[in-house]
């Protein structure tokens, strides 16, 4: 479904004029508010895995850190964070990142077309803090690492084929990215205070070896036109890659990244913001801002991994905020679409659709115990909207 070129913030509760947004290229006047509880209705009681959820919806637990996945031999790993869902015949492979120091990587659980669990292992080991990533159009899986100097590993979700490091797509603080096969780049986020939006324009689609990495070049406003500037040095060494480029826009800590129809939706944890870059006109605009919320009490904080539905809907993933992963639909209602209770020294990552779109993956990465070896995937399954 197509989106419309703005989300006016209409807040489940909450007056769509309360967020204060200028609106674009004659847009009709922002939506009245919309009571009421979104487009699944209200959450239920808490399941037996403390999971609040429509009704209609059932959760059950993938894989816990420290313990064999399903019947399979395979020992899910710690503080399990970015995932994506590929197609694998009449069945599915959900892909994991661990952001541990030094030994994190990525794993991989298969699935039937029931959704049994067939095998789980290991795709990418040794790595630094692998936080986010994303898919690719030709079926693999790009895994960043969260540190100054990181790198982007390219991964085989079937772990056939040795994961290969991407260099070329520049060492700095990666999170997210996401593939725009109409233009044929990766976007990418970076995950500090000063951190910068960046595209990768390979030099032959599909091959992920050489090409440029670019920055986003516009003012200090939150709406406006962008351009792209390349980074001279992408290794960022001895000066990072954020300030190689004069002009180069700054927001406050990157975090998910997900690409649809021609716009480019990513989040900013510092300040709890959704923004979007609309790319047939080249503008970027503040869609979603909590502070902006009237008397508070926003339904969406501690934005992180962000991914969408067929539907139109996009999925945002709390890290923090209530535990929450909230839904914002193409009729700009903002409003949760789970909770997970009893994990509040925990976030929510990787949230990631089954390809027939009736399964939702995600992490809780330190799950109830708050550490890092107490991560929980679970599955949720339900009448996601078409």
């Amino acid at each position: 479904m197509e989106r419309r070129s703005f989300l006016r913030g209409a807040v489940v509760g909450t007056s769509a004029a309360a967020f204060g947004f200028t609106l674009w290229q004659g847009a009709a006047s922002a939506a009245p508010a919309q009571p009421g509880a979104g487009p699944y209705g209200a959450l239920g009681a808490a399941d037996a895995n403390g999971i609040q959820l429509p009704s209609g919806f059932t959760s059950r637990v993938i894989a816990r850190s420290g313990q064999t996945v399903g019947s399979t031999s395979y020992i899910w790993h710690n503080a399990p964070d970015g995932g994506a869902c590929f197609a694998d015949g009449s069945g599915w492979i959900y892909v994991s990142n661990s952001e541990i120091s030094s030994t994190g990587g990525a794993s991989a659980v298969k699935f039937s077309s029931t959704g049994t669990i067939t095998g789980a292992y290991r795709i990418l080991s040794n790595t630094n803090r692998n936080c986010a990533g994303g898919a690719t159009p030709w079926n693999t899986w790009l895994s960043c690492e969260e540190v100054s100097t990181g790198y982007v590993y390219e991964t085989d979700p079937w772990g056939v084929n040795a994961a290969v490091r991407r260099s070329a797509m520049g060492r700095f603080n990666h999170e997210a990215a996401a593939a725009d096969p109409v233009r044929k780049v990766i976007y990418l986020t970076e995950d500090a205070s000063d951190g910068c939006l960046y595209r990768f324009v390979p030099t032959t689609w599909g091959n992920l070896s050489s090409g440029t990495l670019q920055v986003l070049k516009a003012g200090t406003a939150t709406s406006g036109s962008f351009t792209w500037g390349t980074v001279p040095d992408p290794d960022g060494s001895p000066t990072a890659t954020r300030d190689q480029v004069s002009g180069a826009k700054l927001f406050n800590g990157g975090e998910g990244c997900h690409y649809a129809n021609d716009t480019v939706w990513f989040t900013t944890k510092g300040d709890n913001r959704l923004w979007q870059l609309n790319l047939l006109n080249s503008t970027y605009e503040l869609a979603y801002d909590d502070s902006l919320v009237v008397g508070g009490g926003a339904p969406l904080t501690g934005v992180d991994n962000v991914t969408g539905a067929a539907s139109g809907d996009l999925f945002v993933a709390e890290d923090g905020g209530n535990m929450e992963i909230c839904v914002i639909t193409p009729d700009d209602v903002v409003a949760p679409f789970l909770r997970i209770n009893g994990q509040s020294s925990s976030e929510i990552c990787g949230p990631a659709f089954s390809p027939d779109g009736r399964r939702l993956y995600f992490s809780s990465q330190r799950g109830t115990s708050g550490s890092s070896s107490g991560g929980i995937t679970y599955e949720v399954t339900g009448p996601f909207r078409a």
